[in-house]
């Protein structure tokens, strides 16, 4: 079920604000219910994966509640490993098949396994409170608490990727404590303004990048066409994602719950450090925390944090998806961070101007290599950008891509607005409503496009 349809917004979301609501005063009752409803969310797109669900969540739960029983550490190792096996052979088995088959030169045995929605998420979550258990950092967690954690279907699909100490905790607290009618303002205020970006700027973004990736496929395009392309779809990205993330923390927060923000205005970073300290921060984090310094992070011998970078970062881009391409890009930010980190140790800053758009440049270019479906089209496209297609091209939504470029680069970010300047004002209120019916009566008009990190 996506967040921007008819029948969740007006039909999913009030049925189980109002379960919800109605049981708030008992914490079980109201827990069992967010269980439920957020099963049936992720049972709506294919039910033939709620079973892998409720396995993992209830072996990691059984391993977790094993080892602090008897503190055997192999368990923990096993429920790791299992958990990386379960989602290696369902992302990565057709891709480790291909690439084998490709350096061999044979055919090999290809699996038709569907890729569950979420599963790169929900995996995440899983190993990172084991690890924390292993750690001694984990409190004895109740299953229907440990299960809602895993299953709250405002980030169970796309993120943002929560620790259990950043959700387990808030479930004890009572709803209808003082403030809940303005965190309830506050998170429909936040969901409108997700919604307002999906549909009202990254979808459209899409129409706009899709077709020029598609043609790219056949040749070089032109200079313009190229660079509309490559500056589309890093907006859309950013809309898409960034809207999927604030839609996810308003509807939270309707119920309560505060998950951690995953965006702070990414595309505003003068250095490629900064960038990733402001892009999908709840990955940015994990990966730090549970890849980056295990292997030693930045106190090591040079060599050795180079080493440490580029593997963190290819991990990170095979993170995104199964396929060459998104190691590469992954890789590219490795060598990006490696170059930052020894020129800032120079301390010999650029100016502000020269060292966001040497940032952006590099971003944009690496977007290329993540967007295009093999590295033939973003050579292709990465030509055209620097020329080499001539100068042929016609901007399709020009208005478009100036008033998203304008919400990426100036303004409050949507969580800073709707934390501390969203005014209590009954003009406020109706603007909001009319942009929500507004963007309901949009999806209304075919098949909404789904959301880009569905697919990871």
């Amino acid at each position: 079920m996506l967040f921007h349809t008819q029948a969740f917004v007006l039909g999913f979301l009030p049925a189980v604000l109002a379960l919800f609501y109605a049981t708030a005063r008992r914490e079980a009752a109201r827990e069992w219910v967010m269980v439920a409803a957020s099963v049936v969310f992720y049972g709506w797109w294919d039910v033939r994966f709620v079973p892998l669900l409720l396995g993992q969540t209830l072996a990691t739960w059984g391993l977790a509640h094993l080892y602090r029983k008897r503190r055997i550490s192999w368990v923990v190792t096993a429920g790791v490993a299992a958990n990386l096996a379960i989602l290696g052979y369902f992302k990565y088995a057709n891709f480790f098949m291909d690439s084998a088959a490709a350096l061999l030169g044979r055919d090999l045995p290809h699996s038709d396994v569907l890729l569950p929605i979420g599963i790169s998420f929900f995996t995440f979550e899983l190993i990172s409170y084991l690890v924390d258990l292993r750690r001694g950092r984990v409190p004895a967690y109740p299953l229907r608490g440990f299960c809602l954690f895993v299953f709250f279907f405002p980030h169970l699909v796309a993120g943002p990727i929560v620790r259990h100490n950043e959700l387990i905790p808030q479930l004890a607290d009572d709803p209808l404590r003082p403030g809940w009618a303005e965190r309830f303002a506050k998170g429909l205020t936040l969901f409108i303004i997700g919604f307002a970006k999906k549909v009202l700027l990254a979808d459209p973004l899409a129409r706009s990048a899709d077709p020029l990736f598609a043609a790219a496929v056949q040749g070089v395009p032109g200079l313009v066409d190229a660079w509309e392309a490559a500056l589309a779809f890093s907006l859309q990205l950013f809309f898409d994602f960034s809207a999927y993330t604030e839609m996810a923390l308003g509807i939270a927060l309707l119920f309560g719950i505060r998950l951690p923000a995953n965006f702070n205005a990414p595309y505003r970073a003068a250095d490629l450090r900064d960038f990733w300290r402001r892009w999908h921060m709840t990955l940015s984090r994990w990966i730090r925390d549970y890849v980056y310094i295990p292997l030693g992070g930045s106190r090591q011998s040079p060599a050795a944090y180079a080493l440490t970078t580029l593997l963190t970062m290819g991990l990170c881009g095979l993170w995104h998806g199964a396929a060459w391409t998104f190691v590469a890009w992954g890789l590219m930010h490795g060598a990006g961070l490696v170059v930052c980190h020894a020129w800032q140790s120079l301390k010999r800053p650029l100016p502000l101007p020269v060292a966001w758009l040497l940032t952006m440049l590099f971003v944009v270019v690496g977007w290329v290599l993540f967007r295009a479906p093999d590295f033939a089209t973003a050579g292709n496209l990465l030509a055209g950008m620097a020329g080499q297609g001539g100068l042929a091209g016609d901007l399709s939504r020009p208005l478009t891509m100036a008033v998203g470029a304008a919400v990426a680069l100036l303004g409050p970010t949507s969580l800073d607005f709707t934390d501390t300047r969203l005014p209590a004002r009954r003009p406020v209120a109706a603007a909001f409503a009319v942009l929500a019916v507004a963007c309901i009566l949009e999806v209304g008009k075919g098949q909404p496009l789904s959301f880009i990190y569905f697919q990871f």
